[in-house]
C-alpha cells in the first residue's frame, strides 16, 4: 500500500491543461442541464433575439437546442467565444456598469468542455454562415453551414465522458422541471420576446413578442392571477419597482410562484424574499405564500451581480432601500387594490387575552353514548336540537340562515354545562361571542372547523375501508402544470383511500371525478391545486403517512366553515360542543388557536373594577 506524501514535501507547480481547466470552470457555471439552457438563453437576449426557440430531450440530459434570431457570429467570433474569458459584452473594463445578462465568457468554453456542442450562426453583419463542433473540450470539424440570420446552438450528452458528475444529475423529470422553471422566468423578464419550448416533440410553452407585463406574467404563472392581483409600481429615486403581485386571498401552498427580477436579470435573493414575507406578514398564514413577479430596476453601480459564476445572487449597496421599497410597494397595492385595511388591535388590550389547550372533557354527556363509537375521536354527546342543527347545517351550506327572532325564542343552555360555554352571537360573521361559566370565549369558526373536517378525514382513512366520496354529477377538468400533473397521477392510487378521485386528462390536466363526502361543497379546482402543491413541496423525504396527513390538512381547509358565514345559534352551539368532544380541537391545522378566553378577573381589570 503506497501512502499518500506528506503536505510538507516539496512540490512542482504546473500550468494544468486548458481541458482540465475549462471542466472545473464548468463545475461552477455548469451544475445540471438547467444551468447551461441558462446560459444559452441569456447569450440569445443578448444577441437582440425577437424570437428563441428552445428544444430539450429527456428533460435537457440528451439534448439541448437554443435558436435565436439575433445578430449572429462571424467564424472568427465563433472560435473566440469557445475560448474563456472572451466576450463581446464589456466593451471596457466597467465591469460594475454591465447592463447584460452574461458578460463573464465562461459559459460556452464551460459547457463545450463537458459536452458535444455545435454552434451554427450567420451573421447579420456579413450574410456569411459558419459551424464549429467541440466534443468535450476537443475540436471535431468546423465547416459553412446554412440557416436564416441568427444562431442555433445543440448541446449533447451532457457529462457523457464525465460519470462522476453525470450520476448526480437527477431524473429526466426533475431535470425538464428545472428547464421549464428557467425559460419561463427568462420569458417573464422580457415580454418583448417571443418564446417557444418543446420536450421530447412536444410543445409545452409559447408566448408570442410584444405582450405587456401583466399579460406575459398571467401566460406564464396562471391565467386566473389576471384577475386576483394587482400592479405594484413605485418609484424612488433612481429605484423602480413594478411587476404584479396576487392579492391575500389568492395564494399558494409553496414559494415557487414568487418570480423577482433585478434590472432584468432573474435572481433567488434572501434579501427580497424576506422583504415579500415582510409584506404580507399580516395578511397571510404561516404555511402560505403570496403569488407574484416582481422586477426591480437600480442604478448598475447600486447592485453587485458578479457575485457567483451562475449570477443568480445580487448584492444591493442600500440594502434597507431595497427592502423598505418592496414591502411599501407591495403594500399599498394590496390596499388599493382589495378596497380593505386592516388596523392592529390595541396591545394593551389583547395582552390580556391568552389562548388556552382544551384537555379532555370534564362534563358528563347530556345522554349516554353508543357504546359502538366510545373510545373514538368522535365520541360525543347527542345533542338533539343542537346537533340536528349543525348536521343540517353541513348538509347545504348554502341554506339561508335561521332568523335571529326565531333563535331568540329557543331557550340557550346554561354556561356552566360547558367548558367552551353556548353561544351569544357572532362578531363580523366570522368569531363566535360564546359565554363560559368563567369567563368570555371567542372562536374562529373556520379554524375550528378545519380541525374538525381533518380529524373526520384522518379517522376515515385510518379504516380499513376507502373514505366515503361524492361523485361530482359532471366530472370537472381541473388544468395544472404538467409536473403537477405527473405527481397527481402517480399519488391517485392513495388519495383515493379518502376519496378524491383523479385521472389523468392529457399532458396539464387532471379529471375530478369525485371528492371526499366532508368536502362535497368545496371546490374541486382549488382542492386540487393545493393538493399538488402540498405533493410538490414535500416531495419524496416524508413517509407515505406523513405526506398524506399533510394533504389531508389542506383538503380539510377546503371542507371547512368560512369566516363570513353567517351561523345561527344552534349551529354555534353544536360547533362549540363538536370541538369539546374533537381531540387538538385547540389548535386548527396550521398551528394556529381555535379560540382565546378572557377570564372574568381580566375583564373587570379592562373596565377599571380590580
Amino acid at each position: 500500500m503506497t501512502l499518500p506524501s506528506s503536505p510538507s514535501a516539496p512540490r512542482t507547480i504546473r500550468r494544468l491543461p486548458e481541458t482540465l481547466v475549462n471542466r472545473i470552470a464548468a463545475g461552477e457555471v455548469v451544475e445540471r442541464p438547467a444551468s447551461a439552457l441558462k446560459e444559452l438563453v441569456e447569450n440569445a437576449i443578448d444577441a437582440g433575439a425577437s424570437t428563441i426557440t428552445v428544444r430539450l430531450s429527456e428533460g435537457g440530459l440528451a439534448l439541448i437546442e437554443v435558436t435565436d434570431d439575433g445578430c449572429g457570429m462571424r467564424a472568427d467570433e465563433i472560435a473566440l467565444a469557445l475560448e474563456r474569458h472572451a466576450t463581446s459584452k464589456l466593451p471596457d473594463e466597467a465591469i460594475e456598469m454591465v447592463a447584460t445578462l452574461g458578460f463573464r465568457g465562461e459559459a460556452l468554453p464551460s459547457i463545450a468542455s463537458v459536452a458535444r456542442v455545435t454552434i451554427e450562426s450567420r451573421s447579420r453583419e456579413t450574410g456569411e454562415a459558419w459551424k464549429r463542433v467541440v466534443d468535450h473540450g476537443a475540436l471535431v470539424s468546423e465547416g459553412p453551414a446554412a440557416l436564416p440570420p441568427g444562431t442555433r446552438v445543440r448541446v449533447e450528452d451532457l457529462f457523457g465522458k464525465i460519470p462522476a458528475r453525470r450520476k448526480f444529475l437527477r431524473s429526466p423529470r426533475s431535470e425538464w422541471a428545472a428547464s421549464l422553471d428557467v425559460v419561463r422566468r427568462l420569458a417573464m423578464a422580457r415580454p418583448d420576446i417571443g418564446f417557444t419550448l418543446e420536450h421530447d416533440g412536444r410543445r409545452a410553452l409559447q408566448v408570442q413578442p410584444g405582450d405587456s407585463l401583466e399579460a406575459r406574467v398571467a401566460l406564464l404563472v396562471a391565467r386566473e392571477l389576471k384577475d386576483n392581483a394587482v400592479a405594484v409600481d413605485l418609484e424612488r429615486g433612481e429605484y423602480a419597482l413594478r411587476g404584479v403581485a396576487g392579492l391575500p386571498t389568492y395564494n399558494r401552498g409553496m414559494a415557487d410562484h414568487q418570480y423577482l427580477f433585478v434590472n432584468g436579470r432573474p435572481v433567488k435573493d434572501k434579501l427580497m424574499v424576506g422583504a415579500v414575507r415582510g409584506a404580507y406578514a399580516d395578511m397571510l398564514a404561516r404555511d402560505r405564500h403570496a403569488v407574484l413577479a416582481l422586477f426591480l430596476d437600480v442604478p448598475p453601480s447600486e447592485v453587485d451581480v458578479n457575485v457567483h459564476p451562475a449570477k443568480t445572487e445580487v448584492r444591493f449597496r442600500d440594502a434597507q432601500l431595497v427592502r423598505g421599497l418592496i414591502v411599501s410597494g407591495l403594500r399599498h397595492a394590496l390596499a388599493a387594490g382589495d378596497k380593505r385595511s386592516a388596523q392592529a388591535p390595541d396591545a394593551s388590550a389583547m395582552a390580556a387575552w391568552r389562548s388556552e389547550p382544551l384537555g379532555a372533557p370534564a362534563f358528563a354527556p347530556l345522554t349516554p353514548t353508543p357504546a359502538s363509537v366510545q373510545g373514538s375521536i368522535f365520541a360525543q354527546p347527542r345533542l338533539s336540537e343542537a346537533g340536528q342543527a349543525w348536521r343540517g347545517y353541513e348538509a347545504s351550506v348554502m341554506a339561508p340562515p335561521v332568523a335571529r327572532a326565531e333563535e331568540a325564542a329557543a331557550p340557550a343552555p346554561e354556561p356552566v354545562e360547558h367548558p367552551l360555554g353556548v353561544a351569544r352571537g357572532q362578531v363580523a360573521n366570522t368569531y363566535i361571542v360564546a359565554e363560559a361559566a368563567d369567563g368570555l370565549v371567542l372562536v374562529d369558526q373556520h379554524a375550528a372547523h378545519e380541525r374538525l373536517v381533518l380529524e373526520r378525514l384522518r379517522a376515515a382513512g385510518m379504516g380499513a375501508g376507502e373514505a366515503p366520496s361524492q361523485a361530482l354529477l359532471i366530472p370537472e377538468v381541473v388544468e395544472v402544470e404538467e409536473l403537477a400533473a405527473d405527481r397527481l397521477e402517480d399519488a391517485a392510487p392513495r388519495l383515493a383511500r379518502f376519496g378524491l378521485l383523479l385521472e389523468r386528462f392529457g399532458p396539464a390536466a387532471v379529471l375530478v371525478r369525485a371528492v371526499p363526502a366532508a368536502l362535497a361543497k368545496g371546490d374541486p379546482a382549488a382542492l386540487v391545486n393545493d393538493v399538488a402543491d402540498d405533493l410538490a413541496k414535500h416531495g419524496e423525504a416524508l413517509l407515505l403517512e406523513e405526506k398524506l396527513d399533510l394533504v389531508l390538512a389542506t383538503m380539510a381547509c377546503h371542507g371547512s366553515v368560512r369566516a363570513g358565514r353567517q351561523l345561527s345559534v344552534a349551529e354555534m352551539n353544536a360547533l362549540l360542543r363538536e370541538m369539546e368532544a374533537t381531540p387538538r380541537s385547540g389548535q386548527c391545522n396550521h398551528g394556529r388557536p381555535t379560540w382565546v378566553k378572557l377570564a372574568h378577573g381580566d375583564i373587570e381589570k379592562l373596565f377599571g373594577r380590580k
